[in-house]
C-alpha cells in the first residue's frame, strides 16, 4: 500500500482492514467476480462465502454485534443478490449495527446505455436496486469513476462508523481494477464527533449535577442499545463504578453492564418487568438514561413509566436533561466529564443496596407442566448455570428471546438478539458471524444458539458454513411444534402456525462437510434429567466440534414474559372491533 496508485478494489480493501474486517460475508455473481480475486488473494480478509444473501447479511450484522470494534461486511451481486440482502440489512438499521453492504454492479458504460442485461427490471431502470437500499442503509456510494472513487468510499463507511447503520456502495465491474490515489490510506479512517459548544455542555453539567443532589439516596441508571452500538460501554461502566448509582438494562441493553456487578439489579422493561425491579425503577426520584431505544418490545409494549421531569437522557449525539434538548452534546465525551463531576459527589444513591438479579432453578415438584416435562419455566434458569465467562449467547425472536432476558449472564458474555426488528431465522445466520468474531478477537467462551423448530427452519442451510468454517457452536433447538409465539399473538390452533417436524437430529450429518473432524453430534432431550445429565457432562459442555441439542417442549408453554408482551400485543392489533 505504499504505492502512489493502487486498484480502487484494492483501495476499499484496504479500508476494511484498516476498520478490523476480517471476514466478508456474501455470495459470489458474475458482477463481483473479478472484486472477489482480490478478496480471496488478500492475506487479511478471509472470503466467508454464504449458502444465500439473506444469510450473509444476518451474519455481517452478528460479526458486527460481537466484534465491537469492527463493522460488518457483505458482498452481493447486482439485482438478485442485493435484493435477497436487504431484509438483513433492514435488521442492521433498524437496531444500528454499522454494515457496509458492497454491491458489484454492471460496468458505467452498460448502466449509462441501459442495455437489457441479465438482472435487470427490464426496464432499462439500472438505478432502482440504489433507490431501493436508500432506504435502508444511512449513505451510498454510486462510483461512477476511479479519480472520486477514494473519497466516496472513505465518505460512506465514516458515515458507518459515525452513524453506526449500514451503508451501500456500488462497485461497477470495470471500477474495480482501475487505478486510484492511494494517499488518503495513510490517514485511518474516525468516526465525526459533533461540534461540541463546551459552554453548553458545561450548563448541561451543572444541570445534570443539582438534579443528582437534589434527588439524594433515589438515583439509579438505565442502560440500553445504544450505549453497546455507540461505544460507551466502557465509558458507563467508569459511570457505574465511580458512582455507585444503582444500575438496571432494558432487554437491548443485555450484557452492557456485567450481569453480576453488586450493583446490578436486572432488566427492566415496563409492565413485564420483575414488580420488584419495576418498582425501584419507576420510583426513582432521577433516572440517568443511557442510550435509550423505546421500540415496543424493548419497553413491555410502551408501557414505561417513568415520568419525563425524573429522566436525563444520554445519547450519541444529544441529551435530554428533562424537558430541555440539547443538540451536539453527545455522550461519547459527556460520560467521562459527568462521571468526574459526580464521583466527588459521594451522593447517598451510591450506599443504596440492591438486591441481586439471581433465576433460581425451580425444583422439579413446583412445576406446574410436571416433575419431569422441560418448561420453559424450568429451562432458562437450568441454562443460566451452564453459562459461562466469554460465552456469546445468540437467542432467536420468540420464546428464546423472552426467556433468556430473565437470566444473569457471566462476565464478559455477549448477548445476541433482534428484539426490534424481530426476523425470523436471524439467529442462525448471526450466530455463524458471531462465532467467527468471537474466534478472530480471542474471547475463550462457546457460541451457544438457542432458536425454534420453526425459526431454524427459514436459516438453517448457514449451519453448512459453520462447519465448513471450522466453528463448533452449541444449537438448542426448541422443538414446540411450530410457532409457539404467533400462538399466542393471534390464532392459537389455526394451521398456520404449525410446521412439519424434521428430523432435527439428522440435520448436522446431512449438512456437515464429508471430512469434517470431530463429525457433529446431535441429541434429543425429552425430560428435565435428561437435559440436566447432558449439561453436566463435560464431553459436551467443551466439545472441540459442532453439537445440536434438540428440546422436546410443549407448544404452548412459553415464558411468562413472552405471554405478558403477547397479551399487550394483541389488544394493540386486534382484528375485530368497532369501526366508524
Amino acid at each position: 500500500m505504499s504505492s502512489e496508485t493502487v486498484t480502487v478494489g484494492a483501495y476499499l480493501l484496504e479500508r476494511l482492514r484498516q476498520l478490523g474486517v476480517k471476514s466478508l460475508f456474501g455470495v459470489p455473481g458474475d458482477f463481483n467476480l473479478g472484486f472477489l480475486d482480490l478478496v480471496e488473494d488478500h492475506p487479511d480478509i478471509d472470503w466467508v462465502g454464504n449458502c444465500n444473501e439473506l444469510n450473509a447479511a444476518y451474519a455481517a450484522d452478528g460479526y458486527a454485534r460481537v466484534n465491537k470494534k469492527s463493522i460488518g461486511a457483505i458482498l452481493t451481486t447486482f439485482g438478485v443478490g442485493e435484493l435477497s440482502a436487504i431484509n438483513g440489512i433492514a435488521g442492521s438499521f433498524s437496531e444500528m449495527v454499522p454494515i457496509v453492504h458492497i454491491a458489484g454492479v454492471p460496468s458505467v458504460s452498460q448502466q449509462k446505455n441501459k442495455p437489457m442485461l441479465h438482472h435487470t427490471l427490464g426496464d432499462g431502470r439500472f438505478d432502482a436496486y440504489l433507490k431501493a437500499s436508500q432506504q435502508f442503509t444511512i449513505s451510498q456510494a454510486d462510483i461512477k469513476d476511479n479519480i472520486t472513487a477514494g473519497s466516496e468510499i472513505d465518505r460512506v463507511l465514516t458515515d458507518c462508523i459515525t452513524s453506526a447503520r449500514p451503508v451501500y456502495i456500488m462497485l461497477p465491474t470495470d471500477i474495480a481494477y482501475a487505478k486510484t490515489s492511494s494517499a488518503a490510506l495513510s490517514t485511518p479512517l474516525k468516526p465525526t464527533a459533533p461540534e461540541v459548544d463546551t459552554a453548553v455542555q458545561g450548563f448541561v453539567l451543572d444541570e445534570i449535577e443539582k438534579l443528582v443532589e437534589a434527588a439524594g439516596s433515589e438515583v439509579i441508571i438505565l442502560v440500553d442499545a445504544c450505549a453497546i452500538r455507540h461505544g460507551v460501554e466502557e465509558e458507563t461502566w467508569e459511570l457505574i463504578k465511580r458512582t455507585g448509582f444503582p444500575v438496571y438494562s432494558a432487554p437491548m441493553g443485555k450484557t452492557a453492564v456485567p450481569e453480576g456487578y453488586e450493583k446490578y439489579g436486572g432488566i427492566y422493561v415496563g409492565s413485564l418487568s420483575h414488580p420488584e425491579i419495576k418498582e425501584k425503577v419507576e420510583s426513582a426520584k432521577l433516572i440517568l438514561a443511557v442510550g435509550s431505544l423505546k421500540s415496543d418490545f424493548n419497553t413491555g409494549n410502551f408501557t414505561y413509566r417513568i415520568p419525563q421531569v425524573s429522566t436525563v437522557e444520554l445519547h450519541s449525539d444529544h441529551t435530554r436533561v428533562q424537558y430541555a434538548l440539547y443538540p451536539n452534546v453527545g455522550f461519547k465525551e459527556l460520560l467521562p466529564k459527568l462521571t468526574a463531576r459526580l464521583h466527588p459527589l459521594e451522593s447517598p444513591s451510591g450506599a443504596v443496596s440492591v438486591p441481586p438479579f439471581v433465576a433460581n432453578v425451580p425444583a422439579p415438584a413446583d412445576d406446574p407442566l410436571g416433575a419431569d416435562v422441560i418448561s420453559q419455566l424450568w429451562f432458562w434458569p437450568r441454562l443460566g448455570k451452564f453459562f459461562e465467562p466469554e460465552d456469546v449467547i445468540v437467542t432467536e425472536t420468540g420464546t428464546s428471546s423472552f426467556g433468556a432476558l430473565a437470566i444473569p449472564l457471566p462476565r464478559d458474555s455477549i448477548y445476541v438478539s433482534q428484539i426490534l426488528w424481530g426476523s425470523i431465522g436471524y439467529a442462525t445466520g448471526s450466530m455463524l458471524g458471531a462465532a467467527l468474531a468471537q474466534r478472530e478477537i480471542g474471547l475463550k467462551g462457546r457460541t451457544i444458539l438457542f432458536t425454534g423448530d420453526g425459526s431454524l427452519q427459514l436459516t438453517v442451510q448457514e449451519l453448512s458454513t459453520v462447519m465448513r468454517k471450522g466453528l463448533n457452536p452449541i444449537i438448542f433447538v426448541l422443538n414446540n411444534s411450530g410457532y409457539t409465539i404467533e400462538r399466542h399473538l393471534h390464532g392459537r390452533e389455526r394451521k398456520y402456525n404449525d410446521i412439519v417436524n424434521w428430523k432435527w437430529t439428522s440435520l448436522l450429518d446431512v449438512l456437515a462437510p464429508a471430512d469434517l473432524n470431530p463429525p457433529p453430534k446431535s441429541y434429543t432431550v425429552h425430560t428435565k434429567n435428561e437435559l440436566d445429565a447432558l449439561l453436566k457432562d463435560e464431553s459436551f459442555a467443551h466439545a472441540k466440534g459442532i453439537q445440536l441439542v434438540e428440546v422436546m417442549m410443549d407448544k404452548y408453554d412459553a415464558p411468562l414474559a413472552l405471554l405478558r408482551q403477547a397479551e399487550l400485543s394483541g389488544k394493540t392489533n386486534k382484528y375485530v372491533g368497532d369501526y366508524v
